[in-house]
Parts: C-alpha cells; sequence; structure tokens
C-alpha cells in the first residue's frame, strides 16, 4: 500500500469508530473496488467487521458473527500494522468481542449492546465495548 493513503480511506475509519458502520462500509466499498489485489483482502476485511457490526445492531446474530470471523481472518496477513492503522489491536479486539457475541448466543442478540460507556445500574442487556480501530 502507497505510504499515502487517501482521505476517504480516513473518513471510513472514522466512521467505524463512530458506529456509522453501514456508511463505513459505503465509504470504504468505494476505494475496495479500486484498489490492486493485495490490497482489496485488506479492505474488505474492514468492510467485513463493519457489516458484522452493523448486523449485530439488526439482532441478525449468524449474519454478524459469520462476517465478523471473516473478516478478522482476512486482516491476519497484515499484522502488525498495515495503511497506517494497528491491524493487530483490531484483530485482538475484534477476536474478543466476537467471542462474546458467540458466548451470548443468537437467543440472547436482541440484549446486546455495543458501547464504551455502560450503565452501572443492574440493567439486563448485554454492554460490550465496539473494537476502535487505532491509527499508527
Amino acid at each position: 500500500m502507497d505510504t499515502e493513503v487517501s482521505e476517504e480511506f480516513w473518513q471510513g475509519i472514522d466512521q467505524f469508530n463512530q458506529g456509522e458502520f453501514y456508511a463505513c462500509h459505503d465509504t470504504l466499498e468505494a476505494i475496495w473496488i479500486e484498489a490492486p489485489m493485495f490490497e482489496k483482502k485488506f479492505y474488505q476485511g474492514i468492510l467485513q467487521i463493519a457489516v458484522g457490526l452493523y448486523h449485530l445492531g439488526n439482532h441478525n446474530w449468524r449474519g454478524a458473527v459469520i462476517l465478523m470471523g471473516e473478516g478478522l481472518n482476512r486482516l491476519r496477513e497484515y499484522q502488525p500494522e498495515y495503511g497506517g492503522i494497528d491491524v493487530e489491536q483490531l484483530i485482538d479486539d475484534g477476536s474478543e468481542l466476537l467471542s462474546k457475541i458467540q458466548a451470548a448466543g443468537a437467543d440472547r442478540v436482541a440484549q446486546i449492546v455495543l458501547t464504551a460507556d455502560p450503565p452501572q445500574d443492574g440493567d439486563d442487556r448485554i454492554f460490550l465495548h465496539p473494537p476502535m480501530i487505532q491509527k499508527r
């Protein structure tokens, strides 16, 4: 990947980190279409994680688990850093979240809430911290 990453790429990363997963998908898909073959898997990995998180927000447990797993696997060859982001950290955080989603199970998907700041009361929902894409 060129050392220069496009402004659109960083826009997609910001959208991801703000929980705007559908917008992130749209932004990065436009880059993915034009990318050289080796870079395609990098963009596709991030896209699939974003779409998996979008599915999670729509209570589609199966879609979330499948797409997050595929996205994380696609990113493995780009560790530890690629395109100015900490791929290793994204994989670690995404894998931890995926394990918690799998443990919650499909029948509890509607209780899952992605948030960095869970409430302190006795809420019966499952509060999980979404992965963040860190710049390197």
